[in-house]
């Protein structure tokens, strides 16, 4: 798939308050900090479509952008350490459901997870709770230019080995590095696979 182009449509906390879902949607969310905003620059192409930051909790909305005219890419709040209060996380924690829940012309939630740490219960259960919910999800494991190419089929290795307690099959994962410029086409390509069996 190749983006022609990329922008920016609406911010909200309110599914009511969503752009009209005439088009199918993909969305991004993942542990605070775990490069997201980073990696939908690099797909898209736009290092300034996306605000990146070193504090974790940046995004706190649900961010549209409309790509090549056809489809949405939704960058939703992390989750996880961001320093915010109980409140505001839990304010987080409802919209992101109900957005999840929801949001008939969601596609695909791509979940974001550091490839350098070891499974973590946030995720792990997060995941369920998608599985339980029948959300369609892949893995995108981010920041592999961090780790050498042992490191990184161990973690992986370890990541499977857990993930199969719990489920029948490994979901759909991806490998992906903003920084060092991999994972770019087969996501997008992913993409432009379901694109084409919604059509």
């Amino acid at each position: 798939m190749k983006i022609i182009s990329a922008e920016f449509v609406i911010s909200n906390t309110k599914l009511s308050q969503c752009p009209k879902p005439d088009k199918p949607e993909f969305a991004f969310i993942g542990r605070s900090n775990v490069g997201k905003s980073s990696l939908i620059n690099y797909l898209t192409d736009n290092k300034k479509l996306a605000k990146t930051s070193s504090t974790p909790g940046k995004t706190q909305l649900i961010n549209h952008f409309i790509i090549n005219n056809q489809w949405y890419l939704v960058d939703l709040p992390g989750y996880g350490y961001a320093k915010v209060s109980q409140k505001t996380k839990s304010k987080w924690e409802a919209f992101i459901s109900d957005y999840i829940l929801k949001r008939e012309n969601l596609q695909n939630l791509f979940v974001l997870i550091d490839s350098r740490l070891p499974p973590q219960n946030i995720d792990l259960d997060f995941m369920e709770w998608l599985g339980i919910k029948g959300i369609p999800f892949s893995i995108v494991f981010t920041k592999i230019d961090k780790l050498t190419s042992s490191q990184l089929n161990k973690n992986m290795m370890f990541y499977r080995k857990e993930m199969l307690k719990y489920w029948e099959e490994m979901p759909i994962s991806f490998i992906t590095s903003s920084s060092g410029k991999s994972g770019r086409d087969s996501v997008l390509n992913y993409i432009e696979k379901i694109l084409a069996q919604s059509t």
